[in-house]
C-alpha cells in the first residue's frame, strides 16, 4: 500500500489575492486542508458561500500552475482555501493540477493526501504522483506508486514508464528495467525515441550495455538524445571502440554533431595517449569545421583533453582561444600544468598565476581549485602561499572540505606543522580514510611513528576499513619504529582483510620485517609474493644490503634482470650500497658504471656517496676526495661525512682534519662532525687536539644527541639512555651486564674509560641488548635499535656477547645493521 499520512493543517495565513482585477482581503480557516476540499467537492455545489464568490475551473486552475511555475506553495494554498470556503467542487483537472504543484513545491505529504482522497484519478493522476516523486529522489514511494496503477488494473502511459526507466537507472534496479520494458513490448506502445532514450539510459547505468546497444538498434525513429545517450553509454563503459562505432553511424546517417556528443567523445580521449593521438586530433579538426571549437562544453574537453595527456602547448593554445572562460577550463588549465613528473618550478608558477588571474575576472574557486592549488604549493615548498590559499578556503568556508583537508594536513606535515594538521583534520566534517591516511602519513613522515600508530588503532575502533595505502603507510612507521609485533599484527589484519595480495602491502610488509631485523620473515614475503614489481625487488634488494647481505643483493640483482624488469635508481642505489657495505670495491665501480652506460640513469647524491664509501674502503682516500670536487656534489654534506668516517677508519689524520673543517663549514651545528674528528684525534693519540675539538662544540653550544636504544619484547617497547636506571628491572639488568662482562674479560676484553670517567660499558645499546638476554627465550635472536651510530667498544662487545652466550644480536644504526653470530659482525668491522 501507499504510505499512509495523516491530514496535514494549513496554518491560519492572511493574505491578498487578486482575481481577475478584484482585490479580496481573505482570512485562511484554520480548519480548511486537503481532506475539507474534497469533502465539499462532494458534497457542496454552491456558487458562492457567505461574501465570498465562487471561480470557475479554469480561474482556479490558473491560478494554481503560477503557484507551480514559481515554486512557492503559499498561494497555491490560499486557491485550495478559497475553494474549500466557497464550496466549489472541483473538477479531477483541477485536483491533478494541484497534486501537482505540491509536488512541484517539495510537499509530497499534502500530494499523497489529496491522491488518496481523489473521488476519481485517471492516468494523469498516476503519471503526476510517480514524475513528482522521482523529481525528489523518492525511488521507492515511486515504485510502489506504480505497483499500486498495476495492481488497479491502469493502462499506464509511456509517460509513466518513461518516469519508471528513470528510477531504475537512477536505483540501479536492473530486475525491475526488464519488467518495465516487458510491459511496454506486451502494452504494444512501440519503441519509439521517447522510450528508447530511457531505455538506453537504463540498461547502460545498470551497465547492460549489450541489452542498451540492442533496444538502440531496433529503434527506428532515433533522435539526437538517442545518439548521445548510447555514446555517454559507451563512453561511461569505457568501451572505446564500440563508441566509435556509434559515432561513425550517426555521421553516416547525416545526424549532425553537438556539442554534447563531441564533449563525451573527447572526454573518452584522455584515458589514453594513442587514442588521443588518433582520435582526438581527428574530432579536434571536426570540431573546428562545424565551429564547436569555440563552444564552452568542447572547448572545455579540449583543453581536459590535451592536459591529461601533457599536451600542454596545444592545451594553452585551446585556453587562450575560448573568449569566455569558467571555473571547469581553469581548474582543467591548472591541473594539466601540475599533472605529471615533468612538473617544475615553472609550470607551478604559471598555475599560481593562473589561480590569481581567475579571481581577477570574478570567478569563484571551486573545491577542486583549492585542493589542487594546495598540492602546487606541496610541490614548489611554498609555505606562505599555501597559507594564503588555506585563507581564502576559510574565506570561501570550504575548509570542512575531505579533499581540501586531506591536502592541507599533507601541506602543513611538509612543514612539519602538525600541530597545525590536525587542526585541519579536526575541521574536516567528513573524515573519510583518504584524510585519515593523509594525518597517519604526516606523522610517519615526521618521525612520530607512535603517534601514527596510535592513529590508526582510533581509525581502527571507528569502523573505518584502511584501504592498502593506509596498511603501507603505518607498516612503515612499524618499519622505523623496529615494532615486529605491532607489524605482524598490521600484516594479519592484512591477510583476514584480503589486501595481502596488494603489491604494495607486500613490498611494505618486506621492508617492515627487514628494517625491524627480521631479514628471514622478509624472504619469506618475498619468496611467497604473487607478484614482483620494480618496488617489490628494491626493497629486497635494498633490505639485503643493509644487512650486509651483499651477495644475496646482487644476486636478487640478477634475478630481476632475468625476469625483464627495468631496474631504477632506487634499485642501483640498493646495488652500490650492497657493494659497499659487503666491500665489493671492483663489483660496485662496475655497476656504477653501467647505472649510466647502459640504463642511462644520472648519479644521484645518495649513488655518488656509495662511490666515496667504495673508494675509502679500499683505501683510496684522495681519489674520494676528488671524486667528491669532480662529481658536481661537493657542498653536499653527505658525501664529506662519508669520507671523514673513512679517515677515521684507516687513521689518516691529516684528510682527516682536511674533510672535517669543510663539512664543518657547510654543517656548522651538526655534531656528527665534531665528533668524527674528535674520534679521529683520539685514536690517533692526539689528546690536545681531540680536546680543542670538544672545547669548540661547547663554545658553539653543539650538543651531541643522546645516544637512544629500543628493544621490543611482548608488547611493549623499552627505550634505554646511556646509563639509564629507570627501568622496573634495572637492578637485574645491571647484575646481567656485569656478568656478561665478567665472562667477555676472560677471553681478552679490555673496557675503557671516557674522560669523564662514565665507562663505556653502561652505553644505552649494552643495557637493551642486556634486557633482551633476560626476557626473550634462548633460541630467539635480540633485536635493538638505536637512533646513533654504534661506538667501537660496543660493537667490539656484542661481538663477544654473541659468542659467549651463543645468541644472535641483530644491531641497526642510522648506517646499516650489525648482525653478530658467533663473534662475527656482517659488516666486516666497517661501518
Amino acid at each position: 500500500m501507499l504510505p499512509q499520512l495523516k491530514p496535514t493543517k494549513i496554518r491560519s495565513l492572511s493574505s491578498t489575492i487578486n482575481l481577475n482585477g478584484t482585490i479580496f482581503n481573505h482570512p485562511i480557516q484554520q480548519q480548511s486542508d486537503v481532506s475539507l476540499l474534497v469533502t465539499k467537492s462532494k458534497t457542496i455545489n454552491q456558487p458562492q458561500l457567505g461574501n465570498c464568490i465562487s471561480l470557475d475551473n479554469v480561474t482556479y486552475t490558473k491560478l494554481v500552475q503560477s503557484s507551480t511555475h514559481s515554486g512557492c506553495s503559499t498561494h497555491g494554498k490560499l486557491v485550495q482555501s478559497h475553494m474549500v470556503k466557497t464550496g466549489h467542487t472541483p473538477r479531477l483537472f483541477l485536483l491533478n493540477t494541484l497534486m501537482n504543484m505540491y509536488l512541484k513545491c517539495n510537499e509530497p505529504e499534502l500530494a499523497l493526501q489529496l491522491f488518496d482522497e481523489m473521488p476519481e484519478r485517471n492516468i494523469v493522476s498516476w503519471n503526476s504522483l510517480i514524475s513528482g516523486y522521482t523529481q525528489l529522489g523518492q525511488f521507492v514511494n515511486a515504485k510502489e506508486v506504480f505497483r499500486e496503477a498495476r495492481i488497479e488494473n491502469f493502462s499506464v502511459s509511456k509517460y509513466t514508464y518513461a518516469s519508471m526507466l528513470s528510477v531504475c537507472a537512477r536505483t540501479g534496479d536492473l530486475e525491475l528495467g526488464k519488467v518495465i520494458h516487458g510491459l511496454i513490448v506486451l502494452s504494444g506502445v512501440g519503441l519509439d525515441a521517447f522510450l528508447t532514450n530511457p531505455l538506453v539510459a537504463m540498461y547502460s547505468k545498470c551497465g547492460r550495455l549489450d541489452l542498451a546497444r540492442d533496444v538502440f538498434d531496433q529503434c527506428d525513429g532515433l533522435d539526437d538524445v538517442s545518439w548521445n545517450s548510447m555514446i555517454a553509454g559507451y563512453v561511461k563503459g569505457g568501451l572505446h571502440n564500440e563508441m566509435l562505432q556509434v559515432l561513425v553511424k550517426m555521421h553516416k546517417s547525416g545526424v549532425k554533431f553537438g556539442s554534447y556528443v563531441l564533449g563525451s567523445v573527447l572526454n573518452a580521449c584522455c584515458t589514453s595517449f594513442d587514442f588521443c593521438l588518433t582520435w582526438g586530433k581527428l574530432l579536434h579538426a571536426c570540431s573546428v569545421k562545424l565551429g564547436w571549437d569555440i563552444d564552452v562544453i568542447v572547448g572545455t574537453a579540449l583543453l581536459d583533453m590535451y592536459a591529461k595527456i601533457g599536451d600542454l602547448n596545444d592545451a594553452i593554445f585551446i585556453f587562450d582561444l575560448l573568449r569566455v572562460k569558467n571555473v571547469v577550463m581553469y581548474n582543467a588549465m591548472i591541473a594539466g600544468l601540475l599533472r605529471g613528473e615533468d612538473t617544475n618550478d615553472e609550470l607551478v608558477k604559471k598555475s599560481l598565476n593562473l589561480f590569481i588571474n581567475m579571481q581577477r575576472h570574478g570567478l569563484r574557486p571551486s573545491e577542486f581549485t583549492f585542493s589542487t592549488m594546495i598540492k602546487a604549493c606541496v610541490a614548489y615548498q611554498d609555505l606562505e602561499y599555501g597559507k594564503q590559499i588555506h585563507a581564502h578556503v576559510i574565506k570561501n568556508n570550504l575548509q570542512s572540505d575531505e579533499y581540501i583537508g586531506s591536502v592541507l594536513v599533507e601541506f602543513y606535515s611538509l612543514w612539519s606543522l602538525m600541530n597545525d594538521a590536525l587542526i585541519c583534520f579536526d575541521s574536516t566534517t567528513k573524515q573519510d580514510i583518504v584524510i585519515w591516511t593523509s594525518v597517519i602519513a604526516g606523522h610517519a613522515q615526521n618521525g612520530e611513528y607512535e603517534q601514527a600508530l596510535v592513529f590508526f588503532c582510533e581509525l581502527l575502533s571507528l569502523g573505518l576499513k584502511p584501504d592498502e595505502f593506509a596498511l603501507s603507510t603505518v607498516l612503515s612507521a612499524s618499519a622505523n619504529l623496529g615494532g615486529v609485533r605491532s607489524g605482524e599484527q598490521i600484516q594479519s589484519y592484512s591477510v583476514k582483510s584480503g589486501f595481502i595480495k596488494s603489491s604494495v602491502v607486500v613490498s611494505s610488509l618486506i621492508y617492515m620485517y627487514a628494517k625491524s631485523g627480521d631479514i628471514d620473515s622478509a624472504n619469506q614475503m618475498f619468496e611467497v609474493a604473487d607478484k614482483f614489481d620494480v618496488v617489490s625487488w628494491s626493497v629486497m634488494i635494498c633490505s639485503a644490503a643493509y644487512h650486509g647481505c651483499a651477495r644475496e643483493a646482487l644476486t636478487i640483482f640478477d634475478l630481476m634482470i632475468s625476469s625483464g624488469i627495468a631496474p631504477n635508481d632506487v634499485v642501483f642505489l640498493g646495488v652500490l650500497t650492497a657493494c659497499s657495505h659487503g666491500g665489493l670495491v671492483e663489483e660496485g665501480f662496475r655497476y656504477y658504471e653501467t647505472m649510466k652506460r647502459d640504463y642511462g640513469i644520472t648519479p644521484a647524491e645518495k649513488h655518488c656517496a656509495c662511490i666515496v664509501d667504495l673508494f675509502g674502503r679500499a683505501g683510496r682516500l684522495s681519489d674520494a676526495e676528488s671524486f667528491i670536487i669532480d662529481s658536481g656534489f661537493s657542498q653536499a654534506p653527505v658525501m664529506w661525512r662519508s669520507l671523514l668516517s673513512s679517515c677515521r677508519i684507516h687513521k689518516n689524520v691529516e684528510i682527516g682534519k682536511r674533510v672535517a673543517e669543510r663539512l664543518i663549514k657547510l654543517e656548522p651545528h651538526a655534531s656528527s662532525s665534531y665528533v668524527l674528528l674528535y674520534n679521529i684525534y683520539n685514536d690517533a693519540g692526539m689528546g690536545k687536539h681531540a680536546t680543542k675539538v670538544r672545547d669548540l662544540m661547547t663554545n658553539r653550544r653543539i650538543k651531541k644527541e643522546p645516544g637512544l636504544s629500543w628493544i621490543e619484547v611482548g608488547n611493549r617497547v623499552h627505550s634505554f639512555l646511556v646509563g639509564d636506571k629507570a627501568h622496573p628491572q634495572s637492578a637485574k639488568i645491571y647484575d646481567k651486564l656485569d656478568d656478561v662482562l665478567a665472562k667477555i674479560k676472560k677471553i681478552g676484553y679490555i673496557d675503557e674509560k671516557h674522560t669523564e670517567g662514565l665507562t663505556v660499558n653502561h652505553h644505552s645499546e649494552k643495557l637493551a641488548v642486556t634486557l633482551g638476554l633476560i626476557s626473550l627465550p634462548p633460541s630467539a635472536p635480540v633485536r635493538v635499535m638505536k637512533n646513533l651510530r654504534v661506538c667501537q667498544d660496543c660493537h667490539t662487545v656484542m661481538k663477544l656477547i654473541s659468542k659467549v652466550e651463543n645468541r644472535e644480536i641483530v644491531l641497526r644504526d642510522p648506517i646499516r645493521f650489525h648482525r653478530f653470530r658467533d663473534g662475527v659482525c656482517s659488516c666486516g668491522d666497517y661501518w
